[in-house]
């Protein structure tokens, strides 16, 4: 990127929201973040198409959730803006949809915010710049913009985040306060990395990437199934339950990247799942 780096933005380091976009296609990165990008694919190529594989699940998920009447939704970890935010894809299906964006990257904030004020709609759309293990602060926050409704469901937004914090952070915690804050009736859509039941073809290559990000600063806590499945205590598990990414309501919308794990969908090395508060 040539344009000027916003205050705070870390150059020293490769950032996970970055790399991502960059994994992605997108152009809102650094040379530092291409470089460790293009290490980590060299490495195993098939990170890239598992990255697609990721924003397809939430392309779904967020379909999903607006043809079930859910019109708004705090995505937490948002990353930078890309192709299919979720915004754009809830006013695809319910015009006048509503939500707040939350990450502690400043590129990410910064261009979420450039967006926003180009589409010239703040009454509907926010973003944050804060940290999402902070429930209450966020939750807070979230409400002050007036885009949130707290008497109607919310689609609580937690994709290709949660493997970013190790058991020190209190995951298991913050998710919960984060329940118990939601309204009656609303849902949470997340994610996971893990190696459970993963084919053991490639693992050496995950675990060389497992320590590229570990030594980038950005070590990457993948869980079982079990895990991930304790997420979603105290809410409801929608139909199909916990299953592979490339698994989760292919219906909805097409998914070419989750097609190339037809064959073979434990190779997406992901978890996905979407809970109803009762």
């Amino acid at each position: 990127m040539s344009e000027p780096v916003p205050e705070g933005v870390d150059l020293d380091h490769p950032n996970p929201a970055r790399i991502y976009d960059w994994l992605l296609g997108g152009t809102t990165n650094w040379a530092i973040d291409r470089e460790f990008g293009a290490k980590v694919v060299e490495t195993f190529p098939l990170v890239r198409t598992m990255a697609r594989v990721g924003r397809e699940f939430l392309g779904r998920g967020v379909r999903y959730l607006a043809s079930q009447g859910v019109t708004q939704f705090l995505d937490l970890g948002s990353g930078v803006p890309t192709v299919g935010n979720v915004h754009e894809i809830a006013d695809s299906v319910n015009p006048g949809s509503r939500c707040v964006y939350v990450d502690n990257e400043p590129v990410a904030v910064a261009h979420s915010r450039v967006l926003l004020e180009r589409q010239g709609d703040p009454a509907r759309h926010a973003v944050l710049h804060g940290d999402l293990r902070h429930a209450d602060d966020i939750w807070e926050r979230a409400l002050a913009t007036g885009v949130l409704d707290p008497g109607k469901p919310v689609g609580l937004i937690v994709v290709n985040v949660l493997y970013f914090f190790g058991d020190e952070d209190g995951p298991y915690d913050f998710v919960a306060r984060y329940r118990d804050l939601l309204p009656t009736g609303s849902y949470l859509l997340s994610s996971h990395l893990t190696e459970d039941g993963v084919p053991s073809q490639g693992a050496s290559e995950r675990a060389q990437v497992r320590s590229q990000y570990q030594s980038s600063g950005s070590a990457l806590h993948l869980r079982t199934r079990e895990e991930f499945t304790r997420f979603f205590d105290g809410f409801d598990l929608v139909e199909p339950g916990v299953v592979w990414v490339p698994l989760w309501h292919p219906e909805v919308a097409d998914s070419p990247a989750s097609e190339e794990f037809a064959d073979e969908p434990s190779a997406s090395s992901a978890f996905a799942a979407l809970g109803r508060k009762p």
